[in-house]
């Protein structure tokens, strides 16, 4: 068995071993595990059934993590995307009055349209097209996101009225009766991630999955004493598995090939699945640049090798989740996790594909982790990232403005597809009044890039 994994994922090739990779596979899906619980009940506010939405999101996250581990043999998951997800209820269907059959078609023709630019290299071309500058600059901005999304997460970073963002008020909810279950999630996330920084210090092998494991025991434990209570109303749910309705496997016929094309030659339509279109594509893209850089795959002149068999499984997974029934699949940024704990090549992506499939019939587990639980994963995965900003050659002001625009506009605009658009534009901006753009050698697909993005702010 051993002999066919390396045969087929190039183990020693890249420096790496079954077991590693199977911890990575393990981590990667413990970081995202909450796509399982969050997906359906942001689809289900659409008038989709909550049941085949889980389902069709194992097996959405499985095939493309599968096709990324075929295709290009990176340790890249694939799930529905988070904000894409919000996008598509909220959004598109609550919004603009859409119904979730016509938001799935258009989701599968944006798939489509992917598959035709991946064939034709133009996505692999936008990839190589970008300077190594922001692709470091997009791989600190991705840590520094990742980061904020676990402090959310946790509770750890709240609503401020004054400041618009503040850190968890512990006092005040010690008074108002908060603290049972915010509060005391938000102080088992900072146990957590003091305990695997002390595993990552230590060199525990494995030590980001055993911060995940060990702070969801901490949880129970506090539950189980009373310490935890579960408020719904609070977004604070039990992380005790509920095997009350069995292990029986949500039908997916609800949502199974539902896809209404009536308004396909509508403007409005079109609009929409450009916009699906414009944000998967980016995040995508800056998923792969800022954690294949934090893995040192690029190649020297910052490529990354087989990226169109990456860019191809996404696009077959986006057009394949909508016939299942579920919104963009994408690259998930929490692959960074897995990364962080070793993982090299697809086998990585394949454990966390077949955990996706075990997930189908062990629901109940896997849906109990807590966000609070995996939010200490991310906040320290987030500090890993934080390194690539080394690479960016500080004294040429034109790398680095726009490498920091690119850093800062993730977290604090809440996406990574901002963070492209706005570096690319500052990089072109910036160099061409400056008189450098001939020396930097712009290439003429991020002149285009530019003018997409400065059109993309004022028409969409």
């Amino acid at each position: 068995m051993n002999n066919f994994l390396e045969q087929r994922f190039r183990l020693k090739e890249t420096g790496t071993t079954v077991r590693t990779e199977v911890i990575a596979g393990l981590t990667t899906f413990m970081t995202m595990a909450y796509i399982l619980a969050v997906n359906p009940n942001i689809l289900g506010a659409s008038g989709m059934d909550t049941g085949a939405v889980f389902t069709a999101t194992c097996l959405a996250s499985a095939l493309g993590s599968i096709l990324m581990a075929l295709l290009a043999n990176y340790p890249f998951a694939l799930a529905p995307g988070m904000g894409l997800n919000a996008y598509f209820a909220y959004t598109v269907v609550l919004g603009y009055g859409y119904s979730w059959q016509a938001a799935l078609a258009a989701v599968f023709v944006e798939g489509i349209v992917f598959i035709v630019l991946s064939v034709t290299n133009i996505r692999e071309a936008i990839f190589n097209s970008i300077p190594a500058c922001l692709k470091y600059g997009v791989s600190c901005g991705i840590g520094l996101f990742i980061t904020f999304i676990g402090l959310q997460n946790s509770k750890l970073v709240v609503d401020n009225a004054s400041t618009l963002l503040g850190m968890y008020p512990f006092a005040t909810s010690l008074h108002d009766g908060s603290f049972s279950s915010t509060g005391m999630g938000a102080l088992l996330a900072l146990i957590g991630v003091f305990i695997t920084a002390v595993m990552l210090i230590k060199n525990v092998k494995g030590g980001i999955l055993w911060g995940i494991l060990a702070t969801w025991l901490l949880g129970i434990v506090c539950e189980l004493c009373g310490l935890y209570v579960p408020n719904p109303e609070l977004g604070m749910f039990s992380v005790l598995p509920d095997f009350s309705n069995g292990l029986a496997i949500p039908s997916i016929a609800p949502t199974l090939g539902k896809l209404d094309f009536s308004g396909l030659f509508n403007a409005n339509f079109i609009t929409i699945m450009l916009a699906f279109l414009f944000v998967d594509m980016f995040d995508t893209l800056g998923t792969l640049m800022g954690v294949a850089s934090k893995a040192n795959m690029l190649d020297k002149d910052g490529k990354l090798p087989h990226v169109k068999g990456a860019l191809m499984a996404d696009a077959v997974a986006t057009s394949a989740g909508a016939v299942l029934g579920t919104s963009t699949t994408t690259t998930f940024v929490e692959s960074a996790s897995g990364v962080a704990e070793g993982g090299r090549t697809g086998l990585t992506a394949m454990v966390t594909a077949l955990l996706f499939l075990v997930s189908l019939f062990l629901s109940p587990i896997f849906l109990a982790i807590p966000s609070f639980a995996t939010a200490p994963a991310l906040i320290v995965v987030g500090f890993m990232m934080l390194s690539t900003v080394l690479k960016v050659d500080f004294d040429d002001a034109g790398d680095a403005i726009p490498a920091f625009i690119a850093l800062f506009a993730m977290p604090f605009m809440y996406s990574i597809s901002e963070g492209i658009a706005l570096g690319v534009i500052s990089y072109v901006l910036i160099n061409l009044a400056t008189g450098k753009a001939t020396e930097k050698k712009i290439s003429p697909v991020m002149y285009v890039l530019a003018v997409v993005f400065i059109l993309k702010y004022v028409l969409l």
